[in-house]
């Protein structure tokens, strides 16, 4: 039976070039290859509407950033199809392999020599005054954050239904532990390595300065509302899609029961990206 080959690709020419190169080789094993081009963020999330990747895909490759690894994500949805990053550029966290081996890791995966570590997303529900508005997934983290003129967002926090607290916030992020060096890692939060089963809880810039990241086990269920009328409040999911929320809505993350099926390869080390990305000497100054 002809393989189906998932192909994402960043909107950049280098990416286009190699895409192009990479889908011409692709055909030519007699592979049946399903583009997808990468549109601009959604301002507003979309019931049903949203077109998915085919379920005959065999694996999905991504070449770009981690923007564009988002996007395919988001593509793939609720499917266990499995997905492997190529990074163009600066080093990307969720890159599995880099352009000039694009062709010998695809070779190793077309001929089922590869494993699959499952990696933890949120599902995110949105509740207007008991009435769903929204239903929507998170690779990397959940945001609610007020805009430039906003006063101090008042946002109260249940977890498995016992109250935590009302931060008192610019904002406050939830992320998994892929994206605990995301926006959380900006606003102070700690990083995660991506197999600790955890969801991680950051207040940005916090009114309170005792109030501090948090992590809680992966099985929790946090429940987020706004305490009191604010105007000018934002919910976005792994900044690709984004609604406005205020004190009527109330928004459910918890563990999805699918989680995103990352491609791995023996040679990849999570700390040598890390140490790259963050650009951690080793040695003395």
């Amino acid at each position: 039976m002809k393989k189906h080959i998932g192909l994402v690709v960043k909107d950049d020419g280098n990416a286009r070039q190699q895409a192009d190169r990479f889908e011409h080789w692709l055909v030519k094993k007699g592979l049946t290859v399903i583009r997808r081009p990468i549109g601009l963020p959604a301002e507003k999330p979309s019931q049903g509407s949203r077109k998915r990747s085919p379920k005959s895909l065999f694996c999905v490759f991504v070449l770009g950033g981690d923007g564009t690894f988002l996007s395919a994500v988001r593509w793939i949805g609720d499917q266990q199809t499995p997905i492997i990053g190529v990074k163009f550029g600066e080093v990307g966290f969720l890159a599995e392999t880099t352009e000039d081996r694009l062709c010998e890791v695809a070779e190793a995966i077309l001929a089922d020599q590869f494993a699959t570590r499952p990696q933890i997303r949120l599902q995110i529900q949105a509740l207007r005054e008991g009435v769903e508005t929204a239903r929507e997934s998170a690779f990397n983290d959940v945001v609610i954050n007020k805009g430039a003129l906003a006063r101090l967002a008042r946002i109260r926090t249940h977890i498995d239904g016992q109250f935590l607290t009302d931060y008192r916030a610019d904002g406050l992020i939830v992320a998994t532990p892929t994206g605990s060096t995301a926006y959380s890692l900006a606003a102070g939060g700690p990083i995660i390595h991506s197999s600790v089963p955890g969801i991680l809880i950051t207040p940005i810039c916090p009114f309170t300065l005792t109030n501090r990241p948090l992590m809680v086990p992966d099985s929790a269920v946090i429940k987020i509302q706004l305490a009191e009328d604010t105007s000018d409040i934002m919910l976005t999911c792994d900044g690709q899609v984004g609604m406005k929320i205020d004190e009527r809505d109330t928004i459910i993350i918890s563990k999805s029961p699918s989680p995103v099926q990352m491609i791995t390869l023996p040679d990849h080390n999570y700390f040598d990206v890390l140490k790259a990305k963050l650009k951690w000497s080793g040695g003395r100054v």
